[in-house]
């Protein structure tokens, strides 16, 4: 599984913080890896404050429909408002992927619509897992961000440091968690 998280409202760091937490603690789900920090433009009608992005891979016994409850569960957690869609948002919480699975229906669709047209999302998935494969178009995650990257579109910056504060996304799960855990205090 691929999650995608974003914030531009608020503390954007401390919401990204406190929702890789509660994925962390989850026990059904395993995070495996993060990207590091980016921060993006608005992609959207209208104008917003900027974004900070990163994406996280991991394994879950939930089922699609049970994550997106759960990320649903979180976004309201960190005071997304409902009814929000394309409006300035804490939490922005987004399955990117779920294996293979592919389709959709009134509440889900896999892979997230516009993936592979999305440099927010693209970056850092392709940071952490460039030779995955798209399953709706077969096109690798790396392809899709090459095809992308050098388009005029929206900006995109890669931070230094990475969500807590280190240069680099290295490291286990428990010193994520306990890192986390320090800054979500």
């Amino acid at each position: 599984m691929a999650l995608g998280l974003g914030s531009n409202i608020g503390d954007r760091l401390g919401y990204l913080r406190q929702a890789l937490l509660t994925l962390l603690e989850h026990p059904e789900i395993t995070i495996t890896s993060y990207s590091r920090l980016y921060e993006s433009e608005y992609v959207g009608p209208g104008e917003q404050a900027p974004y900070l992005n990163l994406v996280c891979l991991g394994q879950t016994s939930l089922a699609p429909m049970a994550l997106l409850a759960l990320a649903k569960a979180e976004e309201r957690r960190l005071g997304r408002e409902p009814g929000g869609h394309m409006q300035p948002r804490t939490l922005d919480l987004d399955i990117l992927l779920f294996g293979d699975h592919c389709g959709a229906d009134d509440l889900l669709t896999l892979p997230h619509p516009r993936l592979a047209e999305r440099g927010f999302v693209l970056a850092p998935l392709a940071e952490l897992a460039p030779s995955t494969v798209l399953p709706d178009s077969g096109e690798t995650v790396e392809a899709a961000w090459a095809r992308i990257r050098d388009l005029d579109g929206p900006w995109l910056h890669p931070l230094a440091e990475d969500i807590v504060g280190r240069g680099a996304a290295a490291g286990s799960e428990e010193e994520w968690r306990a890192a986390l855990a320090v800054h979500c205090r």
